[in-house]
């Protein structure tokens, strides 16, 4: 069975390189973000940068990949931006709990919900809910993830005047601000012109200018190992160099 009969090509009106620009190209740049927010969003609650990051991409791609090769299904699978920020700022944040205690309880919660699917619950629960409140937690997060992009970009601030949370920036002055509404007014124009993959030329068209202006700074290295995940030994055997002996205890 080739790649076009599994997925099902045919009978979805679709095919190869649809599926891999409008489908995976495309999806994989919009939902890049969360590669560096995640992390960040979960650094405020005391989690070490590096193995967050790591730990986003993989479970990113795990999922991803189970969704597509088992479910069948055209959704990729990350991550939640709410989870995170409940977790740093109300669980960590106000009450106190260590990041430690909350990935616990998040586990524990992961569980419940992967019982609750094997054994039907989840349907039931899915079907109680209202469409009009599905609707608003697909919108709430879209919500989410553009105040995300406003805040990065400088197109909002925190703090106003009259005691307001929030206020626009500065929209004529800051390159990173003038640079992010010239890449959004090129996407829409792509997209009300109907052009193929036009998220996809936006985003990409909006990268290469921030590295050719010097806004945003070229990479270090395109490919590199993950970064070094911190941990405490604690009373394990672990394998040295022949010369200090081949085995040695850390408590």
């Amino acid at each position: 069975m080739g790649i076009a009969e599994y997925f099902r090509f045919d009978h979805y009106g679709t095919n190869f390189r649809t599926e891999v620009l409008a489908g995976g190209a495309a999806t994989f740049m919009t939902m890049a973000y969360i590669i560096v927010v995640n992390p960040a969003i979960l650094q405020a609650a005391g989690m070490p940068y590096g193995p967050a990051m790591v730990a986003t991409i993989l479970s990113a791609v795990f999922g991803s990949a189970l969704m597509g090769l088992y479910a069948n299904r055209p959704f990729a699978v990350a991550p939640y931006m709410g989870t995170n920020t409940f977790v740093a700022y109300t669980v960590v944040g106000v009450l106190g709990y260590s990041w430690q205690t909350a990935l616990g309880a998040v586990f524990l919660s992961g569980v419940l919900l992967f019982l609750l699917t094997i054994t039907g619950g989840r349907t039931i629960l899915a079907h109680a809910v209202p469409k009009n409140l599905k609707y608003s937690f697909v919108v709430g997060v879209g919500l989410f993830i553009c105040f995300i992009g406003l805040t990065t970009s400088g197109i909002v601030v925190a703090g106003g005047e009259g005691g307001s949370l929030l206020q626009a920036g500065n929209l004529t002055s800051p390159p990173v601000v003038l640079l992010a509404l010239c890449g959004f007014l090129l996407t829409c124009l792509l997209m009300v012109r109907n052009v193929r993959g036009a998220v996809l030329i936006g985003i990409l068209a909006t990268a290469a200018a921030a590295f050719f202006t010097g806004i945003a700074p070229l990479p270090d290295a395109i490919v590199s190992l993950p970064p070094q995940i911190p941990h405490r030994c604690s009373c394990s055997w672990t394998l040295r160099a022949p010369s200090h002996g081949a085995w040695s205890r850390c408590c």
